[in-house]
């Protein structure tokens, strides 16, 4: 369980999250979601604690994580959103770091680098761009942690990678584990990510399920104009349209159009979710 209260941290002068607070249960993908700047990248560097909390607190199963235990350690890995080509084989790179994970499973990595078709033998610095983040993938699911972090993961990936690392997720995590997954491809991550958070500059705009969602919001895709939409957007042959979901219907959650319509109605959403 990750416990945030009244969270805010600053470079300097800048403040880029203010008097944030959340709760993160086991069991979930998470989808963290924002524009440029809001502090995607420095929420997750201070869950795994490579930055100090200037105010408020991170609380992971009772223990503080900048304080560096090795035991809460141990059950966190970060993958960050650049990644490093060293001079040495897929497999050399699992076998060394893997050590550090005491649930680190080297049978699982080898599987994943050939659902990833990508040579565990050839070394990471003559990868392509996108075979050294397949890499850097296979090697944060075979860790086996408890909580696993993800920054931009689909970033330097094509269209089959994408759709290989989807799978990945859903078939090699745990259901007790705690994933979230930093990005700006919000369609690339559509059908995995629940429930779906939205940082603003200083602020959470939304933290629900997709379940939630669904129940207060309406996506529809018809070919009509509503004028009391939240969010309208005009595709080939139709509309995708963010209504009030005031009838009870039930609908497919359209997270782009989502990530647009909260943006366009901050006070109206923060106060339907957070009552």
């Amino acid at each position: 369980m990750i416990d945030i209260k009244n969270l805010s941290f600053s470079y300097g002068s800048n403040a880029v999250l203010e008097n944030i607070s959340l709760k993160l249960e086991e069991g979930r993908i998470y989808g963290l979601l924002g524009e440029n700047g809001v502090g995607k990248t420095t929420l997750l560097t201070l869950l795994c604690g490579l930055k100090k909390v200037g105010q408020g607190s991170i609380d992971i199963d009772g223990c503080d994580p900048y304080k560096r235990q090795p035991s809460l350690l141990q059950t966190i890995y970060y993958l960050p959103d650049e990644v490093m080509p060293f001079n040495q084989t897929g497999t050399a790179f699992a076998r060394f770091e893997g050590k550090f994970w005491p649930d680190f499973d080297m049978d699982k990595f080898t599987n994943l680098m050939r659902e990833f078709e990508t040579d565990p033998g050839k070394k990471m610095n003559k990868m392509s761009a996108g075979q050294l983040k397949k890499t850097y993938i296979a090697f944060a699911l075979a860790c086996n942690t408890r909580y696993l972090f993800m920054d931009e993961p689909t970033n330097g990936l094509d269209i089959p990678s994408k759709a290989q690392f989807r799978k990945a997720v859903g078939l090699y995590t745990a259901e007790t584990s705690t994933i979230v997954i930093s990005t700006h491809q919000v369609r690339d991550l559509e059908n995995i990510i629940d429930p779906i958070i939205i940082l603003d500059r200083c602020d959470v705009l939304l933290n629900a399920s997709i379940e939630e969602i669904s129940e207060k919001l309406y996506f529809d895709y018809g070919q009509t104009l509503h004028q009391g939409a939240l969010y309208s957007e005009q595709l080939p042959g139709g509309f995708i349209q963010v209504l009030m979901n005031t009838e009870g219907l039930e609908s497919k959650v359209n997270t782009e159009a989502l990530f647009n319509a909260v943006h366009r109605h901050k006070d109206l959403i923060k106060g339907m979710f957070n009552k």
